[in-house]
């Protein structure tokens, strides 16, 4: 994506990526993200799961959430997507930093009524979250699709920002007699629970026990 006044990196730009390469399995290996708004001069943000297909994210909500109604007119938006990997210790406080990858992208919302492109964004939404689980489940019903909304947006404008590595202590710090280094961070997936209401023991899913990002 060729940058624009909105996206182009000024801050270490070394960091910022502009190429679909880096900006989609970003938003892929992303749960939630953060959609933002304007209203009457008012910021408005809200964090919600969401997919990719293909140039466009889709979300959904209720169709009485106020959030949403407002979205559905069509207006633009700006959407974060962040994983923090590590957490990184210099031995000056003001090279302390963060590994991470991010992406910034820009859009216009658009309520979704055809039928079918509604059904197809709640099932990669359910199976962006969860792998293999839409096949598990009872599929919405006519109700609760009546009850949903689905709104796409076309991505027009992205960039990734990407921090990756060690310290970066200035060479007068480097004696210093304080510990430097990075703590990693990574998602962990505990043992599954069972619904305790649930009758009987049903086997736990493959893509469960063995789920991952």
């Amino acid at each position: 994506m060729k940058p624009t006044s909105r996206t182009e990196i000024t801050r270490l730009a070394k960091r910022g990526h502009h190429d679909t390469e880096t900006i989609y399995p970003i938003l892929d290996e992303g749960l939630v993200c953060h959609v933002s708004y304007q209203l009457d001069g008012q910021p408005f943000m809200i964090p919600t799961a969401y997919c990719r297909v293909d140039d466009t994210v889709y979300i959904h909500g209720s169709v009485g959430s106020h959030f949403f109604r407002e979205l559905a007119k069509g207006i633009p938006v700006c959407i974060a997507v962040t994983h923090v990997d590590g957490l990184v210790m210099a031995r000056s406080a003001f090279h302390h930093s963060v590994n991470y990858r991010s992406v910034i992208l820009f859009g216009q919302t658009r309520f979704v009524d055809d039928a079918d492109e509604r059904w197809l964004a709640l099932e990669r939404i359910t199976e962006h979250l969860v792998p293999g689980r839409w096949n598990d489940t009872r599929q919405p019903n006519a109700s609760e699709m009546k009850k949903t909304m689905v709104l796409a947006i076309k991505i027009e404008e992205a960039s990734a920002k990407v921090r990756t590595g060690n310290v970066g202590d200035d060479p007068e710090d480097m004696d210093l007699p304080h510990w430097a280094g990075v703590l990693p961070i990574s998602l962990h997936y505990g043992k599954p629970h069972q619904d305790p209401v649930q009758q009987g023991r049903i086997a736990v899913p493959e893509y469960v026990t063995g789920y991952k990002r």
